[in-house]
C-alpha cells in the first residue's frame, strides 16, 4: 500500500513539474506585418513582370527573388481610395460603400487596422492615410508616420523619408512591447512625376530614363509627347523602387527581418489613358509578392491561381492566426502560400464607379487568365447610377 502511495505521489509530482516546465517555455515571437504599396504603378513596369525597359526596379526584383509572386493578381478598382478600402475591408465597393473619394462615418464593419490593433499589434501607416479606411482620422492607427517625431512633415516623394518612417514605426512598436503591423504607402509613381512640367527636383531617382529608351504600351500611340511623359513615369517608378529599398533597409536594421511577413503590391495601374480609372488589364493587374519567412519558397512564381485585392485581408488574418469577421467577400489564399492548391479560382470580379471629382462612370468586369469581359453601361445607365450611396 505504501509503495502504491509513493508511486502515486511521484507521478503527481512529475506531472506537476512537467506542467511548470511547459508553462515556463517561452512562446514563439509573433509575426510582424509589413504591407507596402506603390501608387499608380502598372504590373509590367516591374522587371520580373516583363518590363521592356531594363533596370527599372532592382529592389522589387530582389524582393521577388525572396518571395512568392503571383502572375495573375488583380485589384478590384482602378483608382485609389476605393481600391485600398477593398484591400483592408475584404469587401467589394458596393458592400463596403466606399465607391468613390468620400467618407463613410458609420461603416458597420471592422477594417484591417481594427482587427490587428485588437489582436495586440502596434499599427502604423505612412501616406494615403485618408484613403485606406472608411473615414479619417481613424482611431485604430497607433501612429501616423507622415511626420518626423517633432511634427515636421515628411516629403512624400523623398525616398530617404521612407527609411525614417519605417524605422520609427518599428522602434515604437518595440518600445510598446508589441509586434508591428505597418502599412507603408510609397507615393511614386503617382503624379506629379519626377521633373513634371520641367520643374527642378531635389528628389532625384537613382536612375533617370530618357524619352528615347522607354517602351510605349500598345494602347498608347508612339508620339514624342507621350514618350516624354513615359520617361517621367518610369523615372518615378525607379524613385518608388528607391523608397522600397529604404524601407527594407530599416527592416533589416531593426533585427525583425526574419520575423516579418511582407506584402508588396500596387493599388492599380499607371495614371495614363486606358489604365487608371478604367478596368482594363493595365488598370487592375498588380505586381503582388508575399514573403512569409519559413513558409513561402524564395523566388517561386504562382502561374495557377487568380488572386485579388479583396483577398488580402482574409489571407493576412489566416497568416497571423486571427478569426475572420463576418461579411467579408474575399477568400484567403494562405493555403497557396503554403504550397497547396485551391479550386474555384477561375475568375476575378472588379468594378469601377466614380473618379475623385465624384463623376460617375460605372464599369464592371470579369477577368480570367486569358480574357476580360468588360461591361460599360454608358449614358443609358447614368441616371440610375448617379445617386450616391447611403452614408456618404
Amino acid at each position: 500500500m505504501k509503495s502504491r502511495r509513493a508511486l502515486l505521489f511521484l507521478a503527481i509530482a512529475v506531472t506537476a513539474l512537467w506542467g511548470v516546465r511547459l508553462s515556463a517555455a517561452p512562446a514563439a515571437p509573433r509575426l510582424n506585418v509589413l504591407i507596402i504599396t506603390a501608387d499608380d504603378m502598372s504590373c509590367d513596369s516591374v522587371g520580373v513582370y516583363g518590363c521592356k525597359l531594363p533596370d527599372t526596379t532592382p529592389t522589387m526584383d530582389r524582393l521577388a527573388a525572396q518571395s512568392l509572386r503571383f502572375n495573375y493578381a488583380y485589384v478590384q478598382v482602378g483608382n485609389c481610395m476605393p481600391s485600398r478600402n477593398v484591400m483592408f475591408s475584404g469587401r467589394y465597393p458596393h458592400n463596403n460603400r466606399v465607391e468613390g473619394f468620400y467618407m463613410i462615418k458609420d461603416p458597420g464593419y471592422p477594417v484591417m487596422s481594427d482587427l490587428m490593433k485588437d489582436a495586440g499589434y502596434y499599427t502604423g501607416i505612412r501616406h494615403k492615410v485618408a484613403h485606406s479606411t472608411p473615414y479619417s482620422p481613424y482611431p485604430a492607427w497607433d501612429v501616423v508616420l507622415d511626420t518626423q517625431p517633432d511634427g515636421t512633415p515628411l516629403d512624400q516623394k523623398n525616398p530617404a523619408s521612407y527609411y525614417v518612417s519605417a524605422a520609427r514605426g518599428m522602434a515604437e512598436a518595440k518600445k510598446a512591447g508589441k509586434p508591428f503591423c505597418l502599412n507603408l504607402n510609397i507615393s511614386d509613381p503617382h503624379k506629379p512625376f519626377y521633373g513634371e512640367d520641367g520643374r527642378m527636383e531635389i528628389n532625384k531617382p537613382s536612375r533617370v530614363f530618357t524619352a528615347a529608351e522607354v517602351p510605349v504600351p500598345g494602347f498608347l500611340p508612339d508620339d514624342p509627347a507621350i514618350r516624354q511623359e513615359l520617361a517621367l513615369y518610369y523615372s518615378s517608378v525607379r524613385r518608388g523602387d528607391d523608397s522600397l529599398a529604404a524601407i527594407l533597409r530599416a527592416l533589416r536594421e531593426s533585427g525583425e527581418d526574419e520575423r516579418t511577413v511582407i506584402f508588396f503590391l500596387s493599388d492599380h495601374g499607371m495614371p495614363l489613358p486606358f489604365a487608371k480609372t478604367q478596368l482594363y488589364f493595365h488598370s487592375t493587374r498588380t505586381p503582388w509578392m508575399i514573403r512569409w519567412p519559413g513558409v513561402t519558397k524564395p523566388g517561386t512564381v504562382d502561374d495557377r491561381h487568380l488572386v485579388s485585392g479583396v483577398d488580402l485581408l482574409p489571407t493576412l488574418l489566416d497568416i497571423v492566426g486571427l478569426k475572420h469577421p463576418p461579411g467579408m467577400d474575399g477568400r484567403s489564399f494562405a493555403p497557396v502560400l503554403r504550397g497547396e492548391t485551391q479550386t474555384r479560382r477561375d475568375y476575378i470580379v472588379a468594378e469601377y464607379n466614380e473618379n475623385s471629382g465624384g463623376n460617375r462612370n460605372p464599369m464592371r468586369t470579369i477577368i480570367t487568365k486569358d480574357y476580360g469581359y468588360l461591361f460599360n453601361p454608358g449614358p443609358m445607365a447614368r441616371g440610375r447610377w448617379r445617386r450616391r450611396p447611403k452614408g456618404r
